[in-house]
């Protein structure tokens, strides 16, 4: 097999980094989906927009598991 030149290899690094980067976006794509359909199942309707953004986003930022732990630390609201 002929020795490629640091062009070729960089070209193929090159494609091989945009064809990662594409198949990255589509796993991205689909776990979000599937993530969507676990919300559609769940009565997000009593939040306005705002708070189920600002909820998803803040639990996403700090950690799924800190997340949890600090909403089981609130007292159940009554009535």
């Amino acid at each position: 097999m002929p020795r490629m030149t640091d062009r070729e290899k960089l070209a193929k690094l090159e494609a091989d980094q945009r064809s990662l980067a594409d198949e990255a976006e589509t796993v991205r794509k689909a776990l979000r989906g599937h993530y969507g359909e676990i919300a559609g199942s769940l009565a997000v309707e009593m939040l306005s927009e705002r708070e189920f953004k600002d909820l998803l986003t803040l639990a996403i930022r700090i950690g799924g598991t800190k997340a949890l732990a600090a909403l089981k630390a609130v007292p159940a609201a009554s009535g």
